[in-house]
């Protein structure tokens, strides 16, 4: 991916060298069962334990030494975050003849706090949508790389557009009626649901690496085959393989690595958003 000395977005807010202190922040006691759609999603981690209904005391991140690799990381992000901010833009307008409304993403190291509870390098990134906020620990991208077999800079780049396709979702109300149907779901019905969110964020990820690739020329050989894998290798029934269990697809949440490979290749091929209605797909 072709992206040094290109313009970084502002939309980044780096808590990797504020110092510890007390900080409050209001509760979210109006957004019953907020969803936390994607921590956790990479490793399988229970995030409901992360959601915060009322105010609370938390320590912001301590002051930590930012090494060479954590600021190229940054600059990265931000390029990546610029690009899905041109493309969405562009797509909302012609497509659906409204504005786009950019999220903020959040750099931290370690650990930091959000509206949706606590988070961690071991929770994964996700999106918190009352805060119209994606979080992310850099460190992160060697994980993928080296835990979890997709490296690559385009793999990176979908691990952003997939948090970013979430505030996505949230800007057109698909997440808020969403969150209102699970609470009147069964756990596997429930389970089921996520998994057609996460195989339309995958799907808008695809739309973004086709129109990102067109606008910026960002694209080199072999990008493409780095977001298949790193799809690929996030699939619940390949992550349960992997961790030693048996697959157990009534727990899914995601998607199987074939589907995600399949919403990410169809949102890739078409550019348009029609192409990414998972909840009216009979297969998925």
């Amino acid at each position: 991916m072709k992206w040094q000395g290109r313009r970084g977005s502002s939309n980044i807010e780096d808590r990797r060298k504020r110092r510890g202190g007390g900080v409050r922040i209001s509760g979210v006691g109006g957004i019953a069962g907020v969803l936390l759609l994607v921590a956790g999603w990479y490793f399988g981690v229970d995030t409901s334990q992360f959601v915060n209904l009322g105010d609370q005391q938390f320590e912001a991140t301590p002051n930590q030494q930012i090494t060479a690799a954590d600021a190229q990381a940054g600059e990265f992000v931000a390029v990546t975050l610029a690009d899905t901010e041109a493309v969405w833009a562009d797509v909302f307008t012609r497509q659906l003849n409204r504005s786009y409304r950019p999220p903020t993403l959040v750099l931290f190291k370690g650990r930091t706090e959000s509206a949706c509870g606590g988070a961690s390098a071991a929770t994964g990134p996700f999106y918190c949508p009352p805060e119209r906020k994606a979080y992310l620990d850099t460190e992160f991208f060697v994980t993928l790389s080296q835990r979890m077999g997709a490296g690559g800079d385009f793999a990176a780049a979908y691990v952003v557009a997939h948090e970013v396709a979430h505030h996505v979702q949230n800007e057109l109300g698909i997440l808020q009626r969403v969150n209102e149907l699970r609470g009147q779901l069964d756990q596997e019905k429930s389970n089921a649901l996520s998994v057609r969110v996460e195989l339309q964020a995958d799907c808008l990820s695809g739309i973004w690496a086709r129109l990102a690739a067109e606008k910026f020329d960002s694209l080199e050989p072999g990008d493409i085959a780095e977001a298949m894998n790193a799809a690929a290798q996030i699939g619940d029934d390949t992550l349960q393989r992997n961790a030693g269990q048996a697959v157990r697809p009534h727990t899914f949440t995601h998607g199987t690595s074939a589907q995600r490979q399949r919403w990410f290749a169809r949102g890739l091929e078409s550019g348009n958003l029609d192409q990414c209605d998972t909840f009216s797909a009979a297969q998925l």
